[in-house]
């Protein structure tokens, strides 16, 4: 590979990894000693899972790209055997996630357009 091949992944690199790990390492700095269970923490905490329920909805709600093939229905209905795997496999992410990711490609290939 060429330096010019290379080029947009030094790109990605410098403008899409960089600026937001100098964040995450400030953040563990400055959280270091704080407790887990003080107001800032618990708010922080709260406002993340906000955002991140958003993007999930964002995502179900308006797709874009080839999202927008899968129906509506079987959009939800990942995200429902996602979020139900996550609570009966002892609140487990990964289970959550990759439920629902089959999920979402199983309705995708049977009833995607």
């Amino acid at each position: 590979m060429t330096t010019l091949e290379l080029s947009p992944y030094l790109v990605l690199i410098l403008v899409g990894f960089l600026p937001n790990e100098i964040w995450r390492a400030l953040g563990l700095v400055v959280a270091r000693g704080l407790n887990e269970d003080s107001e800032i923490v618990v708010w922080s905490r709260a406002v993340a899972t906000a955002i991140l329920a958003a993007v999930i909805a964002k995502l179900i709600l308006f797709p874009s790209g080839t999202l927008d093939n899968i129906p509506l229905a079987v959009r939800v209905g990942a995200a429902v055997c996602g979020f139900a795997a996550f609570v009966c496999i002892k609140r487990s992410v990964f289970a959550g996630v990759l439920v629902g990711e089959a999920a979402l490609l199983f309705g995708g290939f049977f009833f995607g357009r």
